[in-house]
């Protein structure tokens, strides 16, 4: 019996086992997920935990429960790729494939920073790019009486490039609310030249700064964290201060891709950007924030992805041509504070633009533009998450390859 084995059991690879298992005839065809952990976490979630908008419990659920049957769920740690042998080293076993899907994500790296992973971390240097981390600046934000509040990104690629500024702009709202804005100076930083991470959308949408009193430091290379002056300094020996810093670290690929020697400097696999296969061997494919292609790195991009490599898994097995069909497609909500959010579509040529979506005429959701109806959507996608995604079950009216219906291009 021929084995599919995936390697990853977060947002990408349950897709995919969710994906294939319906498409592989069982008698030829064994379905392998591994992943060492028993919690599956909603990770955009873990914007909301900090400002009590979420509890512990939407952000988490056993992983198990959305493995489909007939594929074998092994929970162990994964100790090495061998490509060459077509074979996979777990903690105390080893599982030969005929196809390998490599799911397994990225992870933040606080420790290339110098002194980010220092004394203060968790007690005033904060993630939230981890349920940890969230979870641990929930309780300090509860607390806080006020001060210089940072909230900073060391460099790209991370997940879910607009995290951060949904973050500083939730954070003015959750300070509104609880009537001590004035109390907090905030101030967002960031590596780029503008405050968004797409040139157009920087200035259509820089205004939103402006109006929450938001000061921004831009073109900031990190060299590292003071933790005795409360302050990070850059190369050009620029230091912002803060009393709390909230801090989106270098994002890496998993450490297992360097113990594998598959990866580049970061980690990510080498991947056709189109196909989603390895560029280095063939059997082998990448999809998610394990891939190195220069698209988002969002739950969005992930679902995508999945139906084009379906495809794709299907002609290999058949011996036919590959598509090179995936175009970079990433759909984002950008919250914007005070129950409002902003609504991106975008891919590897095309950047945000405004316009109707995802029907041209009528929307009825609105691009680049802050509305009710898009907080709200972005709230609804949890349950979507839970039940449609995961589930490998396609979203109604968005397809995986970005429409220029409706935009103003």
């Amino acid at each position: 019996m021929k084995q599919l084995l995936i390697l990853g059991a977060g947002t990408a690879g349950t897709m995919m086992a969710n994906h294939m298992r319906p498409k592989l005839d069982k008698k030829e065809w064994q379905i392998t997920i591994v992943d060492q952990y028993k919690t599956h976490y909603y990770q955009p979630g873990f914007l909301f935990l900090p400002f009590d908008i979420y509890t512990e419990d939407q952000v988490k659920k056993a992983g198990k429960k959305f493995i489909p049957k007939g594929v074998s769920y092994v929970q162990k740690k994964i100790e090495q790729i061998f490509p060459k042998e077509n074979k996979v080293k777990l903690e105390d076993q080893t599982i030969n494939y005929d196809i390998l899907i490599i799911a397994t994500g990225s992870k933040i790296a606080p420790e290339e920073v110098e002194g980010m992973k220092g004394a203060n971390w968790h007690k005033n240097v904060f993630d939230f790019y981890t349920y940890e981390g969230s979870l641990a600046l929930r309780n300090k934000l509860r607390t806080f009486k006020g001060g210089k509040m940072v909230v900073h990104f060391t460099e790209m690629p991370i997940k879910c490039p607009v995290a951060p500024l949904e973050f500083v702009f939730l954070a003015d709202s959750y300070f509104n609310k609880k009537g001590m804005r004035d109390k907090v100076d905030l101030t967002f930083v960031t590596p780029l030249g503008g405050a968004f991470t797409k040139p157009k959308a920087t200035a259509s949408l820089s205004y939103l700064l402006k109006e929450k009193n938001i000061k921004v430091v831009t073109d900031f290379a990190i060299e590292h964290v003071d933790n005795d002056k409360n302050q990070i300094v850059d190369y050009a020996d620029r230091a912002v201060d803060y009393d709390l810093l909230v801090t989106v670290p270098t994002n890496m690929g998993d450490k297992l891709i360097e113990r594998s020697g598959m990866g580049d400097d970061l980690n990510f696999v080498p991947t056709h950007h189109n196909t989603l296969q390895s560029l280095d061997i063939e059997n082998v494919f990448v999809i998610g924030d394990a891939t190195n292609v220069p698209a988002s790195k969002a739950g969005s991009v992930a679902h995508f992805q999945a139906e084009t490599l379906t495809d794709n898994l299907l002609l290999y097995i058949d011996g036919k041509p590959l598509k090179e069909e995936f175009d970079g497609h990433a759909n984002c909500f950008i919250e914007t504070g005070n129950n409002k959010a902003l609504l991106i579509d975008f891919n590897y040529t095309q950047e945000p633009v405004k316009g109707n979506f995802p029907f041209s005429g009528i929307g009825p959701l609105k691009l680049l533009t802050e509305s009710i109806l898009n907080h709200w959507g972005k709230l609804a996608f949890r349950w979507i998450y839970w039940h449609m995604l995961l589930k490998g079950i396609a979203i109604p009216f968005v397809s995986r390859n970005m429409s220029l219906k409706g935009k103003n291009i």
